[in-house]
């Protein structure tokens, strides 16, 4: 067995790879629409296939408690090459509308077995230390999704044609799922789960310390991807009210997004000296400020201070994601940590959808107010942590 410490950059390696799956499809869209004559409403319905996808497979995996009661090492090997065909399906010539959200559905499933699962294999190596274990993980995550556009522009003026992006994005999820299987064991933390139990998933809940951490995550979760989907949309629509604004927004909203995989990291530190449940929440705190700062920021001329603004909210929103993963495994207990982790991960997805799905209505009514409605999501996760008889 590999030392854990040595564990760590493979699972870590691993995540990032397959997660470059999540957003391939987005990284090719306007190649889509000229391909397979879409409509402009495609984007949308594309990206929300996947989240779809996710949760319904984070759902089953939960209420089969897969990741508890089989190795997690070959669950996350197998969703990682299911994954990789299926999004590997995209460049085929046939394709339609019908059949592409098809794909990236089970490409969303797929990414069930890999995300929350390669939490759960962490949380089998690290028991001390496991807070600075998820923020590598969350981290990866968090470059894993921006590497497809990166990989699409790295070469300079020509791009790559977008086939070599999804098949390169599947390859990297080939390679992370046989480093999984191939050099990642049973965890020494890890107590198998014999048989299914169908409360399984419904007794996650009756710990209140796990419920409030649950709680925390979900109006994180509340903020985060809505704030990720509107960067570019922040970006496009300031050099729109300030035209002397000069500066390049597919490139920052790498920058804005990107940065919060370095967040994760340090956060992880920082909390093995503050503790997690402080750090997490001055996080979400923070964040929760920046919602309700960012309609003055947004009516300034100044295009330097929106976009340090938006690098130190993108720094914020995102920090305290591994941490609350923490908090959930630590109070989970043993043999349904898998499950725990899977289902507070469907239901923060959940939670993403109707935030995006409301801030996109709202804003095409009040464009820069909206997104102060952000700021509810990190309210309610603060209640939910400082509740009292819940000891974090």
């Amino acid at each position: 067995m590999q030392p854990a410490k040595q564990i760590l950059p493979l699972i870590v390696f691993s995540q990032f790879c397959c997660t470059s799956l999540w957003f391939a499809g987005n990284a090719v869209m306007p190649e889509l629409y000229l391909n397979f004559n879409l409509q402009d409403e495609a984007l949308g319905h594309l990206t929300s296939a996947v989240q779809f996808g996710f949760i319904l497979g984070t759902l089953i995996f939960a209420f089969l408690s897969l990741a508890d009661r089989f190795p997690p090492s070959k669950l996350f090997f197998i969703s990682a090459v299911f994954g990789a065909i299926f999004n590997l399906g995209i460049v085929l010539e046939n394709n339609n509308l019908n059949s592409l959200l098809l794909l990236r559905f089970l490409t969303g499933f797929s990414l069930a077995g890999i995300y929350p699962v390669g939490m759960k294999i962490a949380a089998d190596y690290y028991d001390m230390g496991l807070g600075k274990s998820l923020g590598y993980l969350v981290g990866a995550l968090v470059l894993g999704t921006a590497f497809p556009h990166f990989l699409k522009t790295f070469t300079g003026t020509e791009n790559l044609p977008w086939r070599y992006v999804i098949i390169a994005t599947s390859g990297f999820a080939f390679l992370g799922g046989f480093l999984i299987f191939l050099f990642v064991p049973n965890g020494p933390f890890r107590k198998a789960k014999g048989k299914f139990k169908v409360d399984a998933v419904f007794s996650v809940f009756k710990n209140k310390n796990l419920l409030s951490a649950a709680f925390g995550y979900f109006g994180h979760m509340w903020e985060l991807y809505t704030f990720w989907a509107f960067v570019p949309i922040i970006l496009a629509t300031y050099k729109i009210s300030f035209p002397e604004s000069n500066f390049d927004i597919p490139f920052w909203s790498f920058i804005i997004i990107g940065i919060g995989g370095l967040s994760c990291v340090l956060g992880g530190y920082i909390s093995e000296i503050a503790g997690i449940k402080r750090t997490a929440a001055t996080a979400l705190l923070l964040s929760g400020l920046c919602c309700i700062i960012f309609p003055f920021i947004f009516l300034q001329p100044s295009a330097t201070i929106l976009i340090s603004f938006l690098c130190f909210w993108g720094i914020m929103v995102v920090a305290d994601s591994p941490l609350f993963s923490t908090l959930v495994a630590r109070n989970a207990p043993p043999e349904i940590k898998g499950t725990a982790l899977t289902i507070v991960n469907s239901i923060g997805f959940a939670i993403t959808i109707v935030s995006i799905q409301l801030i996109t209505y709202l804003n095409q009514l009040e464009p820069v107010y909206s997104l102060s409605l952000l700021a509810i999501g990190p309210a309610l996760g603060l209640w939910g942590l400082f509740q009292k008889k819940v000891q974090l």
